[in-house]
């Protein structure tokens, strides 16, 4: 389905999740099995868009706050497990500013959203003409040394610039406000240019999110 800007809906399910980044063209899996977010899919299955809002608790702030920008996702496939969890996919739309929450009778939340300050996010995005991609390898190779981290290098060098930027984005294992900072980076030369900054102040710092082995880092 290609949305244009008219197709978005003024209110949207709201899925909280720390530390998960949806970012437009990109696609998010999810395991969903508490009972509201079951609702919430069953819901958003009815609707023509499908849409369900990604977006993350306010770090730091009082219990329940949201940041004021996330990311609407379209649900492209989902499957019933036998112990009653749904595998789903979010593929990601366009990036929405919450406006304000909108009560009601269902046990997710919903929100008042406006797709204004995003509308580039319905079409391709603008090149990075500055990215260079030797520098930035070797930085990534760095990290994920010290990370202690694994992946696939011949698929990261082959990578269309937006699909490695957004998927190292995405999957990397960064602290909540910094994958916050990328979901609003205006473009993607500024994603990139943060994503470089959060990993050379990790590489300084010795602050690394640490974990095993990610072998399907862009698939």
């Amino acid at each position: 389905m290609i949305f244009k800007t008219g197709d978005l809906p003024e209110t949207l399910p709201l899925f909280p999740l720390p530390g998960a980044l949806l970012l437009p063209r990109a696609r998010l899996p999810l395991q969903l099995f508490e009972p509201r977010y079951l609702q919430m899919l069953e819901d958003s299955l009815k609707t023509r868009n499908r849409l369900i809002g990604m977006i993350q608790p306010r770090s730091g702030a009082a219990s329940g706050q949201l940041n004021t920008v996330g990311c609407a996702g379209r649900v492209t496939s989902f499957l019933e497990t036998d112990d009653g969890r749904y595998m789903v996919t979010l593929s990601g739309i366009s990036r929405f500013r919450l406006v304000n929450e909108v009560p009601g009778f269902t046990p997710y939340r919903r929100g008042e959203v406006d797709w204004a300050d995003f509308a580039s996010d319905l079409r391709r995005a603008d090149p990075d003409e500055s990215f260079q991609r030797g520098p930035f390898l070797e930085l990534l190779r760095r990290f994920f040394a010290a990370a202690e981290l694994s992946t696939d290098w011949d698929t990261l060098k082959d990578a269309e610039n937006e699909l490695l930027i957004d998927s190292l984005s995405m999957l990397l294992p960064l602290a909540p406000e910094d994958k916050q900072a990328l979901l609003e980076a205006p473009n993607l030369q500024a994603r990139r240019e943060t994503l470089e900054t959060l990993l050379e102040f990790a590489l300084r710092s010795g602050g690394m999110g640490g974990g095993g082995g990610n072998e399907d880092m862009l698939q």
